[in-house]
């Protein structure tokens, strides 16, 4: 989150259900409106609050803001910015209010937000975890938020129905490294990264993380080229050194999904 004079600037909203410790953790920092919500993706824990944060947004000049509890303000208003991608997707889903939908979209390579004294720059993602993935860029105070496209937790998750890609997902790992600077005296520290799940990381966080979803990319386009079907390749275990950080047999992205989706991604006819 940026807190500013006038209000709140939030980096996606979580699942439904975790709304009001969210704001109460907002709250703990500022009483102010929550202006802007900028969401990373399109999924359930990055859009699922959207809808009761925005009834904490802005009112009109002669109204109080809403300074605690979710409210109900019919006229609290949040400027809720995504990719039209996720636009589009949610409004293709059943089951999600319009009140959690974008209500500023944008198509270009990045989007740009002035708040708080702040420059915030938003760069899409094109064809990595979804076809609507957005990192945030804070200039000034050097952070980046990358939602779930960088994470210390486990493998990157692909979502192949919604347009991802093992290829995409390296290309935004690399456009996280070009705008991360690191302190020239230890190549440690410098830009911090905000990951969507795990600790607190800087640019040799990602670097590795990076060097790590290329290795088994290729690994697995290595053992395709030699004529190996998808069982033979998850047999053979190319993320075998990887697995005791990132490596998972249960849970709604496991291992195997994460070789199986690399395979499918790397045999499809272009």
């Amino acid at each position: 989150m940026l807190v500013g004079d006038s209000g709140v600037l939030v980096v996606d909203t979580q699942t439904a259900p975790a709304s009001e410790k969210l704001l109460a953790a907002i709250r703990s920092i500022s009483p102010k409106p929550i202006s802007y919500i900028v969401n990373t993706n399109g999924r359930s824990d990055a859009i699922g609050g959207n809808a009761a944060l925005a009834k904490a947004g802005p009112t009109r000049p002669n109204r109080s803001p809403i300074q605690a509890g979710l409210g109900g303000n019919v006229e609290a208003k949040t400027t809720i910015v995504a990719h039209e991608s996720v636009l589009n997707r949610l409004i293709a889903t059943p089951g999600i209010a319009p009140e959690a939908w974008p209500t500023e979209t944008f198509f270009e390579d990045s989007h740009e937000i002035f708040f708080a004294d702040e420059a915030v720059q938003v760069f899409h993602e094109p064809a990595a975890q979804t076809d609507g993935d957005s990192i945030v860029f804070f200039r000034r105070s050097d952070v980046i938020a990358t939602g779930d496209l960088f994470m210390t937790t486990g493998y990157p998750f692909i979502d192949a129905a919604k347009g991802g890609s093992i290829n995409g997902v390296i290309d935004a790992l690399n456009r996280i490294i070009d705008i991360a600077i690191p302190d020239h005296k230890v190549q440690e520290g410098g830009t911090m990264i905000v990951p969507g799940h795990g600790r607190l990381c800087d640019e040799q966080d990602v670097i590795e993380y990076r060097d790590m979803v290329t290795i088994v990319r290729d690994r697995v386009q290595y053992m395709i080229g030699k004529g190996r079907s998808l069982e033979q390749i998850k047999a053979a275990k190319p993320t075998l050194d990887f697995d005791p950080r990132y490596g998972s047999t249960s849970g709604a992205w496991t291992t195997g999904m994460f070789i199986e989706q690399i395979y499918r991604d790397l045999t499809k006819k272009k």
